[in-house]
């Protein structure tokens, strides 16, 4: 046949058909009724009719997911243990390298933490070492260097019957010692002898003497008795006080504004004002040639020494450890707790063993009362004048020990209701059932409080943390607690958590969990 001959291979098109080509119902390949398989269309790497072909590579295929090019995620950053691209070494730690790793940073953890427990051990040491210096020496120093407060430690004294007795008694026997009864029974007997008296009965007159003493003895120990249990025997006695004290103080300090003075290792007494005085009272009652007098050297050496220098640094020395003993011994017992890693368990041991050092200290003034009793003789002073002057000269000592231990052991208390014990849980669990009930019924009866509940509700830690710290701030400023404030500003303190927490349970709904028992 001739080449012009050779019928056309069929166009591939869409709907077309020719000879051996299916059309619209024909079966086409791999259909049932298709007897022989057409030959495919010819395109892209297919050989033309009678043509051979190199077929051409295939197209790649379209960017799917999980293929290359299609939102591949990025290699990860080289970190810890895994090297980057360009990084020598790049592998991943086999299993037993990583076990050994998490070995050596679990050993590196343990290291310092264990660093962490003896540093604050040693503080906690240290604290525990200075307390009771610091609470003795605060006292001492307050004592010594303020008048005010010496005198309200031994203003006291003057009301003590005891006291009364004694001062009683030795004003008596100074009084009367100053009488001579002899020669008052020698003037009866000359008298007596003047008057004719007969021999016997001027005789007699010495055989008075026992008498007249015993007579003078009670007359006078009856008005210095009244005198002292006076009022105005209180009011001298503080008055008395007080100026001496004042004048102590100033000499030691160096203070040349009072009557008595420090210079050099002498003790003078300046008595320019006193002789002034008595020249104006002089002429103010008529003698006018008082103004006259006068003046002599107006100051009287009292005794010289030369330990006046030591004693000015005693005091010195004392009032500065009187004021910055406490604080440091504060300051060591905070570090203590922030050192450690477990800051609520070395809080509670740390308030634990202040209290116990406040109990030795108790101790120590209850034994160091019967060893100052046992060494004075009763010929000097009383067994019962002697305990009564150690108690008013140690009770502020005694008070401030005792505030001590309360607001120790309180805080013990409150670092205990914190941690994770069955107790602890059951009190937290108890209280917050008690104010959730509150709340919700505040909440029932049309109590709203909006934002501030929502925030107190959010932040029910920072709220908390707030008021105890408002009561620790509290004590600190607080001139002198007793044990009566501390009670009263922890019963504050747990009212203000009480309320607070009623107010955050008005934000939220009742849950079937608020009333189940937790653990």
């Amino acid at each position: 046949m001739p080449p012009d001959a050779t019928p056309e291979p069929p166009e591939s098109g869409a709907g077309m058909s020719g000879p051996g080509t299916p059309g619209p119902g024909t079966p086409g390949p791999g259909t049932p009724g298709h007897g022989t398989p057409e030959p495919p269309d010819s395109g892209p790497g297919t050989p033309g009719h009678g043509t051979p072909e190199t077929p051409e590579p295939p197209e790649p295929p379209e960017p799917g997911p999980g293929t290359p090019g299609h939102d591949t995620p990025e290699p990860p950053e080289p970190g810890p243990g895994t090297p980057g691209p360009g990084t020598p070494g790049h592998r991943v730690l086999s299993p037993e390298e990583a076990a050994a790793y998490e070995r050596l940073r679990h050993a590196s953890t343990q290291r310092h933490r264990k660093a962490r427990y003896a540093g604050s051990s040693l503080l906690l040491l240290i604290t525990l070492l200075l307390s009771v210096p610091a609470v003795v020496a605060a006292w001492t120093a307050d004592t010594v260097s303020d008048t005010d407060r010496y005198v309200d430690t031994v203003a006291p004294l003057a009301s003590e019957p005891a006291v009364q007795d004694v001062v009683t008694d030795r004003l008596t026997a100074r009084v009367v010692a100053n009488v001579d009864v002899d020669a008052v029974t020698r003037e009866l007997g000359k008298a007596l002898a003047d008057a004719g008296a007969p021999p016997a009965i001027v005789d007699r007159t010495e055989a008075l003497a026992g008498p007249l003493k015993a007579a003078v003895t009670d007359v006078v120990h009856g008005i210095i008795n009244r005198v002292v249990t006076s009022g105005t025997f209180e009011e001298v006695w503080v008055d008395a006080n007080r100026r001496a004290h004042a004048a102590v103080v100033g000499m030691l300090t160096g203070d040349d504004s009072g009557a008595v003075r420090a210079e050099g290792d002498s003790i003078k007494l300046d008595v320019g004002p006193l002789i002034d005085d008595v020249k104006q009272r002089l002429v103010a009652q008529g003698f006018d040639k008082a103004s006259a007098i006068p003046a002599p050297d107006a100051q009287i050496t009292l005794f010289q020494t030369d330990k006046l220098n030591e004693a000015q640094d005693a005091l010195r020395l004392l009032d500065v450890m009187g004021v910055w003993l406490p604080v440091i011994t504060i300051v060591l017992a905070a570090l203590t707790v922030w050192i450690a890693p477990a800051h609520r368990v070395m809080l509670l041991i740390t308030a634990s063993g202040i209290a116990v050092m406040m109990i030795v200290l108790l101790v120590g003034l209850a034994v160091a009362r019967r060893i100052y009793l046992d060494s004075v003789p009763t010929s000097v002073l009383p067994t019962d004048a002697a305990a009564a002057i150690y108690d008013t000269f140690v009770r502020f000592l005694r008070d401030s020990t005792r505030t001590l231990l309360v607001v120790a052991v309180i805080t013990a208390l409150a670092a205990y209701l914190f941690g994770p014990s069955r107790v602890a849980r059951w009190v937290r669990g108890q209280s917050a059932r008690g104010t959730g009930a509150a709340g919700h019924a505040l909440r029932d009866a049309g109590l709203r409080t909006g934002a501030a509940g929502r925030w107190l509700d959010t932040h029910r830690s920072w709220s908390t943390g707030i008021v105890i710290g408002a009561g620790a701030l509290a004590l600190l400023l607080w001139n002198r607690p007793t044990v009566g404030v501390v009670a009263l500003v922890v019963g504050l303190v747990v009212v203000a958590l009480a309320l607070v927490a009623v107010l955050a349970a008005t934000a939220t709904r009742p849950s079937k969990t608020d009333f189940t028992r937790p653990g």
